[in-house]
């Protein structure tokens, strides 16, 4: 136990055991009627620490998409830490910017984000 406390989204449980159009139709319907990238603003500006679990998705390796994106955004304009999980994938779109946010890559190792 290190004394911190996570603040997953409470919106990714409902999307376990939904097929792709499924999980397009929930987005949709979080975004628009429950407001998911305010809460994710409201969250994030009580936190300490950005944690950002890239894994791969879509075939690219360690996949960064455009929630996970936007919320690296508030934590940069926040100026709160700003870790990767996982080095910052080849998405030639917005990799720069990824890079310019200065994010900490904790190379698959959680514990390192105590340091």
């Amino acid at each position: 136990d290190h004394g911190h406390e996570a603040f997953p989204s409470s919106f990714n449980e409902l999307f376990i055991g939904l097929n792709d159009e499924e999980k397009e139709a929930l987005k949709l319907k979080q975004k628009f009627e429950e407001d998911a990238m305010r809460e994710h603003w409201d969250t994030i500006q009580k936190a300490d620490k950005v944690l950002i679990l890239n894994y791969d998705k879509h075939g690219i390796a360690n996949y960064i998409g455009g929630n996970s994106f936007l919320e690296m955004g508030f934590a940069y304009i926040l100026k709160k830490p700003l870790y990767l999980l996982n080095p910052i994938p080849n998405m030639p779109y917005y990799k720069t910017e990824i890079e310019a946010m200065k994010p900490i890559v904790l190379k698959g190792d959680l514990e390192r984000i105590f340091d």
